[in-house]
This record gives structure tokens, C-alpha cells and sequence, in this order.
């Protein structure tokens, strides 16, 4: 079968996965992931955001085929071209985040201290980086309490009065929100391979 799957041309492959065939994907990604990680590699010299990149540029490879049976032959003349317009238009997009992400940091940095620092702040600055994208994945009401406490710098009565809720439930969303950002973004104790993606 494997032998098979190599002897495909890669117009085959692609037309294979947009009908759902995983191998054919495993092979398309074993065929096509180190050349393009080598030619984003020549734009972005940070090897961790080339890996999501090539990544993500994959991830959306299998989620087309739900639409309309996904990207075929009769749409994509040449494969590794249309992987690397992708894989490009999807490394713009991260490194504009990433400076984004930077400025936003910085700014906050420079913000005067007016309290002692709180547990959320010192979450976010435990997580590091990734800290502020996963805050987008909480849910809103824990999003808002987050942003309040740890990224504007209010206290937890500033956020009572500015989310019109009480301080005690300030408190309890601020708790379940570290809870979950650190189950997000830091490795288990004896968690095998480290942070799931």
C-alpha cells in the first residue's frame, strides 16, 4: 500500500484527500511538510513559528475537503505552488500577530503600577507568549475578568464595578480562568510529550 501511495503523483494525492483518504494525506504531508518548512525556514528564522505554521497550512488542507469536496486537480494546477501560497499568506498572518502580541506587551510593561500585582498577572507572565492568545479561548465572561484584572491592571472592586457583578464573583471567574489557562498552556507533571496542541 505504501509503495502505492509514493508511486502517486501529487495531483492523485490531493484528489485522494479531498475524498477524506487519510493515508493519502499522511503521505502528501511526509512528501510536502520538509520542503515547505525549509522555504518559509528563507522568511521566518523563528523554527517554532514555522512548525505552527506548516502546521496550520496542513490542518487546512484536511478541513477543506469539507467544503465541496476540497481543493482537486481541476483547482490546483500545481500542488506544492498552492501549499506555498498558503504556507506564505499563513506566515504573514502569524508574524503580524506575533509583533501584535509584542506591542500589546510592551505597552503594558510600561504601564504604572497602581496595586500589588495580581495572580492573573503573574499567570500571564508565567505562560509567556501564548498566554494571550489562549485568554481568547475562555469563555466571554471569564474573558472579560482576565482582561480587567490582568491586562488593563484593575483591581478586583475596579472589575466588580466595571463588569457590574460582585467582587466575590470577580474573584471566583478570576480563579476558574487561571484553572483553565494553566491546563491550556503548561505541561501536566508526568504528561507524556509535554503541552497537547
Amino acid at each position: 500500500m505504501s509503495e502505492r501511495r509514493g508511486a502517486q503523483t501529487d495531483a492523485e494525492l490531493l484528489d485522494a484527500v479531498a475524498e477524506s483518504d487519510r493515508a493519502a494525506f499522511e503521505e502528501l504531508f511526509r512528501r510536502f511538510a520538509p520542503w515547505l518548512r525549509g522555504r518559509l525556514r528563507q522568511r521566518c528564522a523563528d523554527p517554532v513559528l514555522v512548525d505552527e505554521v506548516v502546521q496550520d497550512v496542513f490542518v487546512e488542507v484536511w478541513r477543506r475537503r469539507e467544503r465541496r469536496g476540497g481543493p482537486r486537480t481541476g483547482q490546483v494546477d500545481n500542488v506544492s505552488g498552492w501549499l506555498w501560497r498558503v504556507g506564505r499568506r499563513r506566515l504573514i498572518d502569524a508574524q503580524r500577530a506575533q509583533e501584535r502580541r509584542g506591542r500589546l506587551l510592551r505597552r503594558l510593561a510600561g504601564l504604572p503600577r497602581r496595586h500589588a500585582v495580581s495572580a492573573e498577572e503573574e499567570l500571564m507572565a508565567e505562560l509567556g507568549d501564548g498566554a494571550l492568545a489562549a485568554v481568547e479561548f475562555l469563555p466571554a465572561h471569564l474573558r472579560a475578568v482576565v482582561r480587567a484584572t490582568a491586562l488593563e491592571g484593575l483591581t478586583v472592586q475596579e472589575t466588580a464595578e466595571r463588569l457590574s457583578i460582585p467582587a466575590g464573583t470577580v474573584k471566583s471567574r478570576a480563579s476558574r480562568a487561571r484553572r483553565l489557562l494553566r491546563e491550556r498552556l503548561l505541561p501536566r507533571p508526568g504528561a507524556e510529550g509535554g503541552r497537547a496542541r
